[in-house]
């Protein structure tokens, strides 16, 4: 039995990939545990929008019924948003068991550019990636994301690393693991709910053609891994850097007095955030999710023109 047996794919996206017309992956965690129910519906819906205004077909990607899905209808994604954080996190280690007890599932980073790559998608949108969390030296804690970068030939837009994350580690797992990091017009790795942080990217593209560019490239010359493309969140939605700071040191504190680790961390940690800022890290969230889609989407357009 072959990968195809396990995956649905919705008619549109399998028309879309057989005319090769520009396509964004879009994660489905994020709507299982990123956000409430209904803001997290009303942001899916959003994002999808937003990619087909900007010229690319949106295909977000779960786990359901014992299939990979790619492309959810209406109903469908108003069912995932629903069941919320009563579905499993699938990264790569939980697709074959998802799978086999036909478990609902929202894929993470990891898991939605496996799925993706798997089909023949090639630029994926999310909020953030996950990383190195802060004392991994001590707890070894560090997101699947970070090797599927290293090994799975799809290029990420976010705004960067999730802001609960220890940023510097990231960035030298992800330069260890030869994963290229392009700052799209910034020349500073974007920090999630803020727009700058204290660390630099290796490269800066500027537009979307330049980024198509680059990631033809390095397809053509058979490198295994992806691409990370860094985008600030637009200014009015940002939240200030020293403000958002001492929020997640406080949320960081409230997991190690309660015990919370491993996949259970960052959907707590984000949720305490919400609480810390009054809903302020819910509004930005979405905002850099819907700018991080027209800019992949862009980009998939570009991509797409030069095939």
């Amino acid at each position: 039995m072959s990968i195809h047996a396990h995956l649905a794919i919705s008619e549109e996206i399998g028309a879309a990939l057989a005319e090769h017309r520009p396509i964004v992956a879009l994660e489905s965690t994020i709507i299982t545990h990123g956000m409430p129910y209904p803001q997290n519906l009303e942001m899916a819906m959003a994002v999808e929008d937003v990619v087909r205004e900007n010229g690319a077909i949106p295909a977000t990607i779960a786990v359901l019924g014992g299939k990979l899905r790619v492309g959810l209808g209406g109903e469908v994604l108003e069912t995932l948003a629903r069941t919320g954080r009563e579905a499993a996190k699938a990264s790569r280690r939980d697709l074959a068991a998802l799978l086999v007890s036909g478990k609902t599932a929202g894929t993470t980073v990891a898991t939605t550019m496996q799925i993706a790559d798997l089909v023949g998608i090639r630029v994926f949108a999310t909020g953030g990636i996950g990383g190195v969390h802060r004392g991994a030296e001590t707890t070894f804690d560090i997101s699947a994301d970070l090797r599927e970068l290293s090994q799975t030939p799809v290029a990420v837009v976010c705004a960067g690393a999730k802001s609960i994350l220890d940023i510097p580690k990231t960035l030298e797992v992800l330069e260890t693991n030869g994963v290229p990091v392009i700052g799209y017009g910034t020349d500073v790795f974007p920090a999630f709910f803020a727009r700058t942080s204290a660390y630099g990217v290796d490269y800066r593209l500027d537009t979307p053609g330049e980024v198509a560019e680059v990631i033809a490239a390095q397809r053509e010359l058979g490198m295994p891994g992806g691409l990370l493309i860094a985008v600030p969140i637009p200014e009015k939605d940002a939240i200030d850097g020293a403000e958002i700071e001492a929020s997640i040191a406080a949320a960081v504190a409230d997991a190690e007095d309660n015990g919370v680790t491993r996949k259970d961390l960052t959907p707590y940690l984000l949720n305490r955030l919400f609480e810390l800022t009054g809903g302020r890290s819910l509004e930005a969230n979405i905002a850099l999710v819907k700018h991080n889609a027209m800019v992949a989407a862009r980009i998939a357009v570009a991509l797409s023109a030069r095939n």
